[in-house]
C-alpha cells in the first residue's frame, strides 16, 4: 500500500517507506524544532499554499510534545511555523505564566498542580494555595464564578509570579530555575477566551484525552473545526481524563511508593489505563509526596497482558546526565 510518513521521531531510513519526511533524515532535532504536527503541515502547504491558516495545529502539536519546554519557547522550524501563524493572524505568542490552565483553571487549581518549577510549600497542597492568594489579597472568586488566571489584573498577575520566583530562591533553587516561571504562552486568536481552545497548551491536552480513549475521530474533527457535537464530546472526554487522573493519583497514593537506592515506583496493575500512566507517574512526581531527587516509575497492565512501563525524573535529574 502506498502510504506518506510525516513523523518527528528517531528513524532510520528504510527502503520500504519511500515517501517519509523526518526531520532527522535531514540533521534537525525532531524533539525540539518541529514535531509530527509541524512536518504535516509543510507538506499540507506544498499541496495547498492556501493552509497558512492551519499553522496553529502545527504549533498545537508542538506544544502537546513539549517542544516549548527546554527554552521556555518554540526554537527552530517551530518557531518559523509560529511566525507564519502571526502574519496571517491566527496565533499570537506573549510572555506570561506557563503553568499549564491559564484559560480555564481558577487560579488556586493552577498553582496546585504547577510543576517546571515545582512551588515550594504549594504544589500539591489546595489548602496552602487559598491561603497564599488570601495573604495577598487576590479574590479568589467574581461573584459565584473561581477566577482564572486569565481573569486577574495585572498587578495581581505580577504579585504572584513575584512571590513564586522569591519562594525558589530562598528555597535554594536558583535564579535559572525561577526564571522557568515565566516565558512563551500560545494564543489561538480566532478561538474564544476562556475556552481550553485558546491557549495552545491546553488544545493540545484536550487532544490528548480524546486519544488515550481510542475517540480520535472526536480530535479531529475539532481540529477540522467543528465547535458544537465533536467539541462538546471532546469536552466530556476532557472531564473523564481528569477525573481518572485524580483517581490514579489516589490509587498510586493507596499502592504506595516503593524507594530502593536509585530509584522509586509503584504498580497499578489493572487500576490504572495504561495510556495514563505516564501522567499520573508525572504528576505524582511533582505532587510533594515523593522523593524528587529520585526518577519515579510507574507500572500498569496492559488488555493484552504485557506491562507498560513509564518513568519520570524532575529536569534537574536530566540536565546532570539521567537518561
Amino acid at each position: 500500500m502506498n502510504k506518506v510518513i510525516t513523523d518527528h521521531h528517531v528513524c532510520t531510513r528504510d527502503k520500504d517507506y519511500v515517501f517519509h519526511l523526518n526531520p532527522h533524515l535531514f540533521g534537525l532535532d525532531g524533539s525540539t524544532e518541529i514535531s509530527g504536527a509541524g512536518v504535516t503541515y509543510l507538506v499540507a502547504k506544498e499541496l495547498c499554499q492556501d493552509c497558512i491558516d492551519l499553522t496553529y495545529l502545527a504549533i498545537v502539536g508542538a506544544c502537546g510534545d513539549l517542544q516549548d519546554v527546554k527554552q521556555c519557547k518554540l526554537q527552530g522550524l517551530n518557531r518559523k511555523i509560529l511566525e507564519e501563524g502571526e502574519r496571517a493572524g491566527v496565533l499570537k505568542k506573549q510572555i506570561d505564566i506557563r503553568y499549564f490552565g491559564r484559560e480555564t483553571r481558577p487560579v488556586y487549581k493552577l498553582l496546585q498542580f504547577a510543576t517546571d518549577p515545582l512551588i515550594p510549600g504549594l504544589t500539591g497542597r489546595e489548602d496552602a494555595c487559598i491561603s497564599f492568594l488570601n495573604e495577598y489579597n487576590i479574590p479568589l472568586k467574581d461573584g459565584d464564578n473561581w477566577r482564572r488566571w486569565i481573569d486577574l489584573k495585572l498587578e495581581e498577575k505580577r504579585k504572584i509570579v513575584s512571590e513564586i520566583m522569591k519562594l525558589l530562591l530562598v528555597k535554594g533553587f536558583g535564579y535559572k530555575i525561577a526564571a522557568r516561571v515565566l516565558g512563551e504562552v500560545y494564543i489561538l486568536t480566532k478561538e474564544d477566551k476562556g475556552t481550553e481552545l485558546h491557549d495552545a497548551k491546553e488544545f493540545a491536552t484536550m487532544l490528548n484525552a480524546t486519544a488515550r480513549y481510542g475517540e480520535s475521530e472526536v480530535g479531529l474533527n475539532v481540529c477540522l473545526g467543528d465547535r458544537d457535537k465533536w467539541f462538546k464530546k471532546a469536552r466530556n472526554l476532557l472531564r473523564n481524563h481528569r477525573q481518572n487522573l485524580v483517581n490514579g493519583l489516589q490509587l498510586a497514593r493507596d499502592e504506595g511508593i516503593v524507594e530502593r537506592k536509585f530509584l522509586q515506583y509503584f504498580h497499578a496493575g489493572e487500576g490504572i489505563k495504561d495510556t495514563i500512566v505516564g501522567i499520573v507517574t508525572g504528576m505524582m512526581l511533582s505532587s510533594g509526596e515523593v522523593n524528587t531527587n529520585l526518577p519515579l516509575i510507574g507500572f500498569a497492565n496492559t488488555e493484552n497482558g504485557d506491562v507498560k512501563v513509564s518513568a519520570r525524573a524532575r529536569r534537574e535529574l536530566a540536565d546532570r546526565g539521567l537518561n
